[in-house]
């Protein structure tokens, strides 16, 4: 099949799976910028999102349809890093200079998505593992309830040095986040046609304010319990 036995389809795959995930994170930072407004304001939106993405069906589907996208996309990672590697023989344990116009994150992007692949692994304990699992199974998972997914939030990132720490563990799998998607989102444009002379700088450009702007939506809920944790430890 061309999509799986050829390299540009395997590219094709890795690219829409990866926009795919990229509109995701953009929905689940937009979500998570609830618990600043409700922290702020006393107002409940995070946790009516909460209950709606339950142990309901169509957060089930929703949830198997993601499972499948990360899957999907690190596989074929896997396969083109593979396919990469063998291409260029002995050629990789040569030292080479720097390549001009292949920035850092390019030559890098297995590494980064590995840190990004671990850090999603943390997230879904500490959060999807005590809330949506808990909820379907019925186990008791932490010591608050499943849909009340502010507490739980807050619990793991304002508890004291253990929250600190937490906060900047977040902070480093986002830097590797947003490199692994600014370069990712070009990349993947790129591949699905979207480039030439003209559109390669925008589509760069667009790149960046992407991972600028899905990134930023998660830095600002860290930033704020770090400093509320921060607050609370020196009050």
């Amino acid at each position: 099949m061309w999509l799986k036995d050829s390299s540009i389809g395997r590219k094709l795959v890795m690219s829409v799976s990866g926009l795919f995930l990229v509109l995701f994170l953009l929905f689940h930072g937009s979500m998570n910028l609830c618990l600043v407004i409700d922290d702020i304001f006393g107002t409940s939106a995070y946790n009516w999102i909460c209950a709606m993405l339950g142990a309901n069906w169509y957060a089930l589907v929703g949830t198997a349809i993601l499972a499948l996208g990360v899957l999907v996309h690190f596989a074929y990672a896997i396969i083109l890093t593979i396919q990469n590697r063998a291409a260029r023989g002995n050629d990789r344990y040569a030292v080479e200079a720097r390549q001009e116009g292949v920035d850092w994150a390019s030559k890098n992007m297995f590494a980064l998505g590995i840190i990004v692949i671990l850090g999603l692994v943390l997230h879904l304990y500490n959060f999807w593992y005590k809330m949506q699992f808990a909820e379907l199974t019925g186990i008791e998972t932490s010591t608050f309830d499943p849909q009340n997914g502010n507490a739980i939030v807050t619990d793991l990132f304002t508890d004291g040095w253990c929250g600190i720490c937490y906060c900047l563990i977040y902070i480093v799998w986002l830097c590797a986040l947003w490199f692994h998607l600014s370069h990712g989102v070009w990349s993947a444009l790129q591949t699905i046609g979207w480039s030439n002379t003209i559109w390669l700088k925008r589509i760069k450009i667009i790149g960046c304010i992407f991972a600028t702007l899905t990134v930023g939506l998660f830095f600002i809920v860290i930033i704020y319990f770090l400093g509320v944790n921060i607050g609370q430890m020196c009050a």
